[in-house]
């Protein structure tokens, strides 16, 4: 026995091995949330780790001793277990027909059950008819991108010089950041540095003094998503910093700037000068001529990373980044109809089931969005296929109920789902959506999707979403 439960009496030394052995479960659980939650900009690189290293297999069918764990994770893999037994279409049907009846849900409600090994439908309630997704619709987005540029993808913004003008190139990336690195914040493509990079290439060119003009030309069309200026979303532009958030946040409504790209340069220009380069008037729109030098750069963290913090947190401005990206990947305008296009031609090549779908935005913001149950569960189900590791990040960052991102504020310390349900969100006014994935009771992993419209209650309509999650993660149902 350690030293410091020896002495005393019989008593005292028991209560001090229990208090030492809660300690310890404590540290247990706090590491496998820590190894499976979305830490670092919604990042599980253990489970990314898993994936890339293929099916696991148990130490003693390799003649070696198991690896079963003593105590049960705090949160279940998202591997499953291929060989647990399905749940029973019957009594998956007799589990939710009767949640699907529940007031809370209003008089439009769709849902899908998948198996995600063999992408078999288990369960189907006016699961094929096209329903407004809100933003659920980001993992359709999510998907295409990974596809498109693949998980590895960085977003680049550049400086080149042009005769005695430099010029700041965005690239689309609206995580770059003009604020000090702080930690526990998102990693991010930084623009002093960028700034102090063109600062000593242009001090080894011999020039001190330079005009800032900047090119967001990467995108084109509308920088106003339909819904208009509004909190949730700032202009879409190839240049910002901080999504245009005009508060110190990194997810959530928050005030925006109306002219992201000028902001952005305007701040780099201010930092050129703290690095001991004059600059002379405004920064202006332009675009360097054909014979600019590149002087520096700077990127994004890779495209796996950007989708998992838009799915954890339900990012607008880096949903639209995603689809823009699968824009330029597809050669397409990089506008609102490109976008909506390239993400379609995606999904198809997906062979996902698209009849009477829509995709009109990135972000799900847009009411014209449409999709089915059957395609979200079914695109779930995709992302879960070892043939397609890229994208596995759709399903990493998806938030964790009680845990993570838009999920942490639901399903309480005492809700049965709790720590089992991952599943994106999506809520506008009269749409309250769930998509997501759960292990079983028997360990199966599964997919779901749960939609409604025209519900009373918003709150309403979400707890009697989770409860149909939950009860598809606590159902053997056979």
């Amino acid at each position: 026995m350690p030293p410091p439960l020896r002495g005393g009496s019989p008593r005292a030394r028991t209560i001090r091995f229990v208090a030492v052995s809660a300690l310890a479960g404590c540290v247990v659980a706090a590491g496998a949330v820590g190894a499976a939650g979305p830490w670092e900009g919604g990042q599980r690189r253990a489970e990314r780790a898993r994936a890339a290293a293929g099916p696991e297999v148990d130490r003693d069918e390799r003649g070696g001793g198991p690896v079963r764990p003593a105590a049960p994770p705090v949160l279940a893999g998202l591997g499953g277990r291929a060989t647990a037994p399905l749940p029973a279409r019957e009594g998956l049907a007799g589990a939710l027909e009767g949640l699907l009846k529940n007031g809370a849900l209003g008089a439009q409600t769709s849902a899908a059950v998948v198996d995600v090994a063999t992408g078999q439908q288990l369960y189907g309630a006016d699961q094929d008819a096209p329903y407004t997704p809100a933003s659920t619709i980001k993992t359709a987005t999510a998907a295409a991108a990974l596809a498109a540029a693949g998980p590895d993808h960085r977003i680049e913004t550049t400086v080149v010089a042009d005769g005695d003008t430099v010029v700041l190139v965005g690239g689309g990336d609206p995580t770059l950041t003009a604020r000090p690195a702080k930690e526990g914040a998102p990693a991010a493509a930084s623009l002093k540095e960028l700034a102090d990079a063109t600062a000593r290439g242009l001090k080894a060119r011999g020039k001190g003094r330079v005009k800032v003009a900047y090119d967001a030309s990467r995108y084109s069309g509308p920088a106003l998503h339909p819904i208009g200026p509004n909190e949730n979303i700032a202009p879409v532009s190839a240049l910002m910093v901080d999504e245009g958030r005009l508060d110190d946040s990194d997810h959530g409504p928050a005030d925006r700037t109306t002219d992201p790209a000028g902001d952005a340069a305007r701040k780099f220009a201010g930092m050129l000068h703290d690095a001991g380069v004059d600059v002379d008037g405004d920064p202006a729109a332009g675009r360097a001529g054909g014979s600019a030098e590149r002087l520096a750069s700077v990127s994004s963290p890779p495209l796996s990373a950007l989708v998992e913090r838009t799915l954890t947190n339900s990012d607008n401005d880096i949903a639209e980044a995603l689809a823009r990206q699968t824009a330029l990947a597809s050669g397409q305008p990089a506008d609102f109809e490109g976008a909506a296009r390239a993400v379609t031609a995606r999904l198809e090549k997906l062979g996902l089931p698209l009849s009477g779908a829509r995709i009109a935005d990135g972000s799900g913001l847009d009411r014209a969005d449409h999709v089915s149950a059957a395609f979200l569960a079914g695109l779930l189900a995709r992302a879960a296929d070892p043939a397609r590791p890229e994208l596995r990040p759709v399903l990493t960052g998806l938030p964790v109920a009680g845990f993570s991102g838009t999920l942490s504020g639901r399903y309480g310390a005492d809700a049965a789902g709790r720590g089992l349900v991952r599943a994106k969100t999506g809520t506008l006014t009269g749409v309250n959506t769930l998509s997501g994935t759960v292990v079983d009771a028997d360990g199966r992993l599964l997919s779901f999707a749960f939609m409604t419209m025209e519900a009373p209650s918003g709150p309403g309509a979400q707890e009697a979403l989770d409860r149909l999650a939950t009860t598809v993660a606590g159902c053997g149902c056979r």
